[in-house]
């Protein structure tokens, strides 16, 4: 059976997509270094983290969702090693419910991984992500509540790095429970993966990474633009159609643009996360926990760069950038009429053929 149990929990935004894009395709590889990633599939985890927090809406997930955890659990102890589990929706788990967790892996060593940063800019990109899956929350409505239910993500009781550990306590051991705080713009592009793989004890070098992606942002105009989108995509309901069609097709395929431009939210936000990030601090340094990195850089800085709010954009400019969706979809959609068509041209003649190869090859005009 597993000898350690390491449950990385997020928190969102954090670069846990890259992390997982790193873990998941190189499964075989962990294996070989001894660690388990347990599971039938990716998703696995996703449910786990559903049932653990008692989200009834697992059963809609399709047959075998809600035996996911027996899973994850049935292999993890099956192995003789280290076993790996990562889904930043764990981060939202009540007290009892960390207990249960515990004593469901139990004998082996449960250690939990946070990855964290500095809550305002991590506040800014949550809002960005709940505007993936379908919000149509203003800013400055966001984030203004502390929920007391575990099935909720998208506000402070998984933004909140100090809340996080509040609930962590009488479960999990401080010393047993690894921060890793993100890196700064001028640290190497892996030093998250090599910081998260040292905590793990695995040789960063020795799975390859280098293809690996972090998820990329939309604008303040592009962000306003999806949010009033939303209230119009009625037949997209389901957290599988959510992510399929308004989180990688409309948001990071179509919306995301190299000159993305940050904003801010409100003044008293601003001063609400900054509370949150010295909380925070205060609590690392005074517990037992392994901090890995610059605590220093979990602080919202004193001086901000100015930022325009997504209240400011004008009418104007999503009108533009409406147009310029308009555009891009009109491209994909004859892209991927013409690769249907390469896919019957077995059936065409020989100079239809080439012709559809040729529209192929040039793509979309810019």
């Amino acid at each position: 059976m597993s000898s350690r149990v390491f449950v990385h929990i997020g928190l969102p935004k954090t670069g846990t997509s890259y992390l997982q894009s790193i873990i998941w395709p190189h499964r075989a590889r962990l294996a070989e270094l001894g660690v388990l990633v347990p599971g039938r599939e990716k998703r696995d985890h996703l449910l786990s983290s559903l049932i653990v927090r008692g989200d009834d809406g697992v059963r809609r997930r399709g047959p075998g969702a809600d035996q996911a955890w027996d899973v994850v659990r049935s292999q993890a102890a099956a192995h003789d090693g280290t076993s790996l589990v990562s889904h930043e929706f764990f981060c939202s788990a009540a007290p009892e419910q960390w207990v249960r967790l515990v004593d469901d892996l139990a004998p082996a060593e449960v250690h939990v991984v946070v990855t964290a940063r500095e809550p305002l800019g991590l506040f800014t990109s949550s809002w960005q992500e709940s505007l993936k899956n379908k919000s149509t929350t203003p800013l400055a409505d966001y984030g203004r509540s502390e929920s007391d239910d575990p099935r909720v993500i998208w506000d402070w009781r998984a933004l909140d790095l100090g809340l996080v550990l509040d609930r962590l306590r009488g479960a999990v051991p401080d010393e047993r429970v690894h921060v890793i705080v993100g890196p700064g713009p001028e640290d190497p592009r892996d030093e998250l993966w090599r910081r998260f793989a040292g905590v793990v004890g695995i040789d960063p070098d020795a799975v390859p990474h280098e293809r690996a992606f972090a998820n990329a942002s939309m604008g303040v105009v592009e962000a306003e633009l999806l949010r009033r989108l939303n209230r119009h995509l009625t037949g997209i309901n389901s957290a599988r159609d959510r992510a399929r069609w308004i989180r990688t097709f409309l948001a990071d395929g179509l919306l995301v643009t190299d000159a993305a431009e940050r904003y801010w939210p409100d003044d008293d936000q601003v001063a609400d996360a900054r509370r949150r990030g010295e909380r925070a601090v205060g609590m690392l340094a005074s517990g037992g926990y392994d901090v890995v990195g610059d605590v220093e850089r979990l602080r919202v800085p004193a001086d901000l760069p100015v930022r325009r709010h997504p209240a400011d954009v004008t009418e104007q400019e999503v009108l533009e950038a409406s147009v310029r969706l308009n555009a891009r979809l009109v491209e994909e959609v004859r892209r991927r009429t013409l690769q249907a068509e390469a896919a019957r041209s077995d059936v065409r003649p020989p100079r239809l053929r080439h012709l559809i190869a040729r529209r192929l090859a040039r793509g979309p005009r810019r």
